[in-house]
């Protein structure tokens, strides 16, 4: 399989997409990041890429892509709330104009970031692989599309791109930018609560295992393939979120809800979403409470076995990490 020397990348100034360039151009890589603002763009050259200004949709995307052979597609709209056209145009469409870019410019390999939200209805998915199927009725707008951009991206295969999918499930670690400080939020203000008690098992996977796992997809993933990637181990839910507030310095909430009114409040809070036409917005979605309510836990074997996928990172160093540069705001 070839090298990813030249590589293209969406999503760059993002959580995930920062952690990428740093560890392709480590490896001494040429990288290229689609940024769609100056301070986009910014970031990225600070990070020792090629900044190319535009978005999903940019008509010389093609051009900006021509002597990359690898091409990683990270953006997304990740919005939890209710379905919109505007996390559809993202998440499809531009996966499809992406996709058809990289075709044009003869991109040989590529990797699709994804989510094992695709797989997920609101109900527990319990050592899942790859041949799960999709649900008749997915948890919301971001479990939908991206379950369409996997397929829009896996087509792709027939005009030459060899496209495999990456799903890695709850992203956490060193320059979270996302959860950890949604969740920071959430306690300081007073407004956490465990969902049933916490006490149901997850797969994590830490950043620095996924981008080692979008390496071993683009050297070894085989065309029109899924994996799952994560960290060795599974974690009782409440364990882990426990264990990451600690590290940012927090005391534990006990306070806690039951899942049947938690999931009550979010059916009958879409219902009236939908009956204003939206103009009411729900303070919890189906969407929300899928990834964090249930257990969600992930089988690896298949990365393991066709990427000599191995997570570099284990839990305890990950925390570590955390602790070591544990960032503090003051409480709100």
């Amino acid at each position: 399989m070839p090298s990813a020397d030249r590589l293209f990348l969406t999503g760059g100034s993002g959580y995930v997409g920062r952690n990428l360039i740093r560890h392709f151009v480590a490896q001494g890589a040429q990288v290229r990041a689609l940024a769609r603002s100056a301070n986009a763009a910014r970031q990225v050259l600070a990070l020792g890429a090629e900044p190319v200004e535009g978005d999903l949709f940019s008509p010389h995307l093609a051009d900006a892509m021509q002597g990359c052979n690898a091409l990683i597609h990270a953006a997304a709209d990740t919005q939890h709330g209710l379905a919109s056209q505007a996390q559809h145009h993202t998440n499809v469409e531009g996966t499809r104009h992406v996709f058809a870019a990289a075709a044009r410019a003869r991109v040989s390999r590529a990797v699709h970031l994804s989510t094992e939200s695709v797989l997920l209805d609101g109900s527990p998915l319990v050592d899942a692989t790859e041949q799960h199927p999709y649900p008749r009725r997915p948890a919301g707008g971001y479990s939908a599309t991206k379950a369409r951009a996997e397929q829009v991206a896996l087509d792709a295969v027939k005009a030459g791109v060899a496209v495999s999918v990456v799903r890695p499930r709850f992203v956490w670690g060193r320059d979270d930018t996302t959860a950890l400080p949604q969740l920071l939020q959430a306690v300081d203000s007073g407004k956490f609560a465990w969902i049933g008690g916490g006490r149901y098992l997850t797969s994590t996977t830490h950043i620095g295992n996924l981008v080692h796992g979008v390496e071993r997809a683009l050297r070894h993933g085989q065309p029109g393939q899924c994996y799952f990637i994560t960290d060795a181990d599974i974690v009782e839910f409440r364990t882990f979120i426990s264990a990451l507030l600690i590290s940012q310095g927090r005391t534990v909430p006990e306070k806690a809800v039951p899942r049947w009114l938690v999931t009550t409040v979010a059916a009958v809070s879409e219902r009236i979403s939908a009956i204003t036409g939206g103009r009411w917005h729900p303070p919890v979605t189906r969407q929300m409470l899928a990834p964090s309510a249930v257990e969600v836990t992930l089988n690896i074997a298949k990365a393991r076995r066709e990427l000599g996928y191995e997570p570099p990172i284990s839990r305890a160093m990950g925390l570590e990490e955390l602790r070591s540069a544990a960032f503090i705001p003051p409480p709100l």
